[in-house]
């Protein structure tokens, strides 16, 4: 006789796995110790500081992803942070998934102090293992990074180890935590300022894991007038929850101009 297998939606049924044991632990935050320096702000001196956090800049041990409308300046804009806390002091990293050395030539004829950066090009390793390289990169440790974008070194990932775009991602999440948590040869608590790409609808391309290590979401769009601004929809750090208007016009600086209520938009 054949055993029929019923279809249909799975049963709701617990099963108890006896030889399966976990350890979970409470905690009471008047008994936890952090390392000062995780509170204090990285300023880049411009108009952006008081929109990355309340304390007034991009925050350490943080991930800040950012998404916007094609053509907006993502990249530009992203760069012009990360120069300018380059510039304040802090050792910053700029990974790109699209771009070559050729490519970056222009950005850094309008914005000379983009030239000042360390740049970590992954279309220059495509025959190498990438998640070598990244990690690679990063063990030296940095104060903040920016990746542009997920997507495309997640692209990578999918190309040398097979697999789906959600897992391969996760596996890059995992990397950043890690340095989040300054597992790094300079014990540093690593920021990434991460650009992502959204379908039409404004989901996330990739792993809802992503959304859960977000301390930020930011936006860059352009309103009815053509005119390009920056907000954040979440920010577990608060900070200005306006719309901070800027233009592209100035060399080697993003011109921040000023800010004015969302009026409750997403």
């Amino acid at each position: 006789m054949v055993n029929k297998v019923k279809r249909g939606r799975p049963s709701k049924k617990i099963v108890n796995n006896p030889t399966q044991s976990v350890v979970v632990k409470t905690v009471k935050m008047d008994n936890m110790e952090f390392n000062k320096k995780l509170f204090e702000p990285m300023k880049t001196g411009t108009k952006v500081d008081p929109f990355f956090s309340m304390e007034g800049g991009v925050m350490p041990g943080t991930n800040v992803v950012v998404t916007g409308d094609p053509g907006v300046g993502k990249t530009t804009v992203l760069l012009d942070v990360l120069a300018d806390l380059n510039q304040k002091g802090k050792k910053c990293l700029f990974i790109s998934g699209e771009m070559n050395a050729i490519d970056m030539v222009g950005y850094v004829k309008r914005f000379p102090k983009f030239g000042d950066l360390d740049i970590l090009f992954m279309g220059d390793y495509a025959e190498v293992n990438p998640d070598v390289v990244l990690r690679t990169a990063l063990k030296e440790g940095y104060d903040c990074v920016l990746i542009d974008s997920l997507a495309e070194i997640s692209d990578s990932y999918v190309d040398y180890f097979g697999g789906t775009g959600k897992s391969n991602t996760n596996r890059i999440l995992q990397l950043l935590d890690e340095h989040n948590q300054a597992n790094n040869d300079e014990k540093i608590n690593s920021t990434f300022l991460i650009i992502q790409q959204v379908t039409k609808g404004g989901t996330f391309v990739g792993s809802n894991k992503i959304k859960h290590m977000t301390t930020a979401m930011g936006h860059l769009k352009f309103d009815g007038d053509g005119q390009r601004f920056f907000h954040f929809s979440k920010n577990r750090r608060g900070g200005n929850g306006n719309k901070l208007f800027f233009n592209l016009n100035t060399k080697n600086k993003v011109n921040w101009m000023f800010d004015e209520p969302i009026n409750g938009m997403v």
